[in-house]
């Protein structure tokens, strides 16, 4: 099994755009193989802060991508998400589906922190971002949130 690198190293505003002041066009892929090192550089070719301007490119890309929400109107604060929470649920349901989970309860600790899902990429999720992946598995009716005396649940279906 060969080694996939994640969306992130292939992240356009990484390789497309020129962040020096006096080169502001697209600029060619390096067509090495990456190694942290040579990564790095790639990354941050010159020392020194980045301009705000491509900031903002880098931002509106992962915009576009679904891998940050602005939590305010003015674009001061934002969530960068290393998985959608589409991406999460299809993982969670996954595990659910392959483990004969379905018609099942769970709390949201039983998800994240449980013995049962120690080995799964989802263990250790932050609950707003696993709240969000039970809503959309609960949109395409996959799941239901619900209230449980001591906290919240959900219901897989």
């Amino acid at each position: 099994m060969s080694f996939v690198w994640p969306w992130q190293y292939s992240f356009p505003p990484f390789f497309t755009v020129s962040f020096g002041p006096a080169a502001r066009g697209p600029v060619a892929r390096a067509p090495l193989a990456p190694t942290p090192r040579l990564h790095q550089r790639l990354l941050n070719p010159r020392p020194g802060k980045l301009p705000l301007e491509s900031i903002q490119v880098v931002l509106e890309e992962l915009r576009k991508n679904g891998n940050l929400e602005w939590l305010d109107k003015n674009k001061t604060s934002f969530l960068i998400m290393w998985k959608r929470p589409e991406e999460w649920g299809k993982l969670i349901y996954q595990w659910v589906s392959r483990n004969g989970l379905t018609n099942s309860v769970f709390t949201l600790y039983e998800l994240a922190s449980g013995d049962d899902t120690e080995n799964e990429e989802f263990h250790g999720l932050d609950e707003a971002m696993l709240l969000r992946a039970l809503q959309a598995l609960q949109q395409e009716h996959k799941a239901e949130i619900i209230t449980l005396d001591d906290g919240r649940g959900v219901k897989f279906f």
